[in-house]
């Protein structure tokens, strides 16, 4: 299957904000949105990238 930008940007931002909201449940909504979700967002795409270049690496003769 071949993964073009959409195809692996659109699950990841789909798992971030599931997590997102399902924090609200235990923590208030401000403190998710203004502190937790950003970081959950520079984490997730630092991962992303690691992870397409570890792949890049993997996939070269």
């Amino acid at each position: 299957m071949e993964f073009d930008f959409a195809r692996s940007v659109l699950p990841l931002a789909a798992i971030v904000a599931v997590a997102a909201v399902a924090l609200t449940s235990v923590m208030t909504a401000s403190t998710v949105f203004m502190m937790v979700l950003p970081s959950m967002i520079v984490f997730s795409v630092v991962a992303f990238f690691l992870g397409m270049k570890h792949g890049e690496f993997r996939a070269s003769p």
